[in-house]
């Protein structure tokens, strides 16, 4: 998949998941990578951007599994956030399909 697709739809992913419950950074990357391909390496610096954007709270929490890990929880201004994102989104993608449609058809 394109490098730039997936840049643009993460942030949106990552909100969303956060939405439903909270969630520590590798079950993000996992969570997403079961039908997007990404690195690890592209989900933290956008966690810590948003985290200090203040649409996350953080906090610890006790691991059968290892150490503490780093909770991520969606703040009000999270969600509003993602709101709008999701507008913005089904706008984007409602004109994109609009446009291959049309130009399917003229073929």
């Amino acid at each position: 998949m394109n490098v730039q697709f997936k840049k643009g739809v993460l942030e949106l992913c990552v909100l969303v998941l956060l939405d439903k419950q909270d969630r520590y950074g590798y079950e993000l990357v996992q969570k997403i990578s079961e039908q997007i391909a990404i690195s690890e390496g592209s989900v933290y610096p956008l966690l810590r951007r948003l985290s200090k954007e203040g649409y996350f709270t953080t906090y610890l929490k006790e691991s059968t599994e290892g150490p503490s890990r780093k909770y991520y929880k969606l703040t009000h201004d999270g969600r509003a956030f993602l709101h709008q994102l999701m507008k913005e989104w089904h706008e984007f993608t409602n004109g994109v399909n609009q446009i291959i449609k049309e130009g399917v058809d003229n073929d």
